[in-house]
């Protein structure tokens, strides 16, 4: 469980053994927090470190989270947000985050609004389902609120801060970024649209 606050950021190392390894180098800090068995968000993805080699880490990547998110689209020496797994006594700060990625939307604007800036994404019809109008969502591991919403567009206010400790400042038009809605809101959705 996360809180989609970024606590650090990491650069892309590739893929290897057959794309089924993801690479990262992070900050000597995290990479003496974690041990193989641990977890770590990468851009919202809960993912496992199976080894490490001082300040590299290194994730085996199953079919599902290629087919379901934006990793495979990664470039060497891309940015990415790390955020530690949260402890039971920790201060939630964002909103509850599982790290499983409901699909990926596209970036379809960015605008400058002072002092920060506004996006626009598309969103599939799978992720559509969980969001509400000013409600909480994960943008690549960030926690954010809606700011508004369309029937197949969401869109996103990021502060300074956010702007500064996230990769959300790099995006462009036609990015794809990962989504993960809210948990509570998943299964109030499943409850109600299920016929017992």
């Amino acid at each position: 469980m996360f809180t989609g606050l970024v606590c650090y950021q990491g650069k892309f190392i590739g893929l290897r053994k057959s794309r089924t390894e993801l690479g990262l180098e992070v900050p000597e800090e995290l990479a003496a927090r974690l041990e193989s068995g641990q977890s770590l968000a990468v851009d919202g993805v809960c993912l496992t470190v199976s080894r490490k080699e001082k300040n590299q880490l290194f994730f085996t990547l199953s079919r599902e989270s290629l087919d379901r998110t934006n990793l495979k689209d990664y470039r060497p020496g891309k940015n990415v947000n790390l955020e530690l797994p949260l402890r039971l006594n920790d201060f939630l700060g964002g909103h509850l985050v599982t790290g499983h990625i409901d699909g990926t939307g596209q970036v379809q604007e960015v605008k400058s609004r002072p002092p920060g800036k506004r996006l626009k994404i598309k969103v599939p019809a799978e992720s559509r389902k969980y969001l509400v109008d000013k409600g909480s969502v994960a943008v690549n591991g960030v926690s954010l609120t809606v700011a508004a919403l369309g029937p197949d567009w969401l869109e996103v206010e990021l502060i300074p801060a956010t702007l500064q400790a996230t990769n959300l400042n790099e995006l462009r038009p036609g990015d794809r970024v990962n989504l993960e809605g809210d948990i509570i809101g998943k299964y109030v959705y499943n409850f109600l649209s299920k016929k017992f």
